[in-house]
């Protein structure tokens, strides 16, 4: 039966305002609306600069590689300058009401933290831009100090500690991912009774993996995306729509229920 948007707000309200353990999973969805480009599409990353520079292997390996990446990096990586939208503010409005567990992102960008959700709150499935880290010691510089660098023309910079390697900490191709919040985002998506999926279209793996681990679990999932996902057919409410709109009013409608 086809319902119009203000029945899937509803109903998708309906499910946040009754559950008892919210985990809501962020794809790149969630960031173009702030002006990020993703990776894939028409005016994507990936058309300015080559992936395949963007491998673990190459920039260790390579040093003209990483200077590549140094400059692109620097070029798209201003994600300091970059605001939350209203889909980030209605994350940290679900988290005052107190209807939040976690957020898992496959988001780079920082800008969940920057709308008000505390560190504890996210979990970085790819790691971040905010920040560049030593491979050899482990020391950790704020984003924004290395690119300084290399604008004052530092092609290939080191850290000052040890002389190490530096490398953002963003998950690059052929790199690992994160143990930690891979095994605690699967652990969270298996005690959730909602899962609600914006902005992702859910084929980037193993992150993709925990809206299956939700619903296998026994979760209720809820889809917000302007595609079709592979998913769709599990979800209890599906909205193909930006999730910058859909999210503010999914928030209002459930104060409204709670009045």
């Amino acid at each position: 039966m086809w319902k119009d948007l203000a029945e899937l707000i509803d109903e998708a309200a309906e499910l946040l305002t009754h559950a008892n353990k919210v985990v809501i999973f962020t794809g790149a969805g969630v960031s173009t609306e702030s002006g990020i480009p993703d990776f894939r599409g028409r005016d994507g990353i990936w058309t300015k600069y080559d992936p395949d520079d963007f491998t673990y292997q190459k920039f260790i390996s390579d040093p003209e590689a990483r200077k590549r990446i140094w400059r692109g990096l620097t070029a798209f990586g201003e994600a300091g300058q970059v605001e939350p939208n209203p889909c980030h503010y209605a994350l940290a409005d679900l988290d005052q009401l107190g209807k939040l567990d976690c957020v898992i992102t496959q988001n780079v960008d920082g800008l969940h933290q920057k709308a008000g959700l505390h560190e504890e709150k996210v979990i970085e499935l790819h790691g971040t831009t905010r920040y560049v880290k030593c491979l050899s010691c482990g020391k950790r510089y704020p984003r924004e100090e290395i690119a300084e660098r290399v604008k004052q023309g530092v092609e290939d910079p080191v850290c000052d500690d040890c002389g190490g390697m530096l490398k953002s900490a963003a998950i690059f191709f052929g790199e690992s991912m994160p143990m930690r919040e891979v095994a605690e985002a699967q652990r969270r998506s298996e005690a959730c009774d909602l899962m609600v999926v914006l902005g992702s279209s859910l084929v980037v793996y193993p992150a993709a993996y925990m809206p299956a681990y939700a619903v296998h679990s026994g979760a209720r999932l809820v889809i917000v995306n302007l595609e079709p996902t592979p998913m769709d057919e599990y979800a209890a409410v599906c909205i193909n729509e930006k999730v910058g709109e859909v999210l503010p009013r999914v928030v209002e409608v459930m104060r409204r229920k709670t009045a």
